[in-house]
């Protein structure tokens, strides 16, 4: 369904949540328009009721890789007409308000330190420098 294959053993409700796009409120109120029991298990559905919920699907909702066009399409447009929202996808921060003194870890990435190292930090920095050098290194140009 949709290039995504549903396992057979499960339930109906919980394999449409697979789908992109669909989940569990969207995959009951299908369910419900289809006429379909939600406890029936994939396998035990018939030809007639997975091409209902198909069609269904198809008409009314996008999924998958649908879906994902239009979302990138979307961010595409607010990067390319500068609005705030994209400027924030552009740099890579949160794009819905939130704080970003602390926290937002996810959309930032690693934590780059900025400032006072610690003692030991710079010793090893200063140790490691002292090492890497040869004497060959030492020699200055003559002017």
């Amino acid at each position: 369904m949709f290039g995504i294959t549903l396992p057979d053993d499960k339930r109906v409700e919980y394999a449409l949540t697979l789908l992109y796009g669909i989940g569990w409120t969207r995959s009951g109120k299908i369910l419900n328009q289809v006429g379909v029991d939600r406890n029936k298990r994939v396998g035990k559905l018939t030809e007639e009721e997975l091409k209902k919920i198909t069609t269904l699907i198809d008409k009314n909702f996008k999924v998958e890789g649908d879906l994902k066009e239009q979302i990138t399409g979307d961010i595409k447009r607010l990067r390319e007409i500068g609005s705030y929202r994209g400027i924030r996808h552009i740099r890579n921060l949160p794009v819905h308000g939130q704080r970003t003194r602390s926290n937002a870890r996810t959309k930032r990435g690693k934590r780059k330190t900025v400032g006072a190292l610690r003692k030991e930090v710079w010793a090893k920095l200063e140790q490691g420098q002292t090492t890497a050098k040869t004497p060959a290194a030492e020699v200055k140009p003559t002017k």
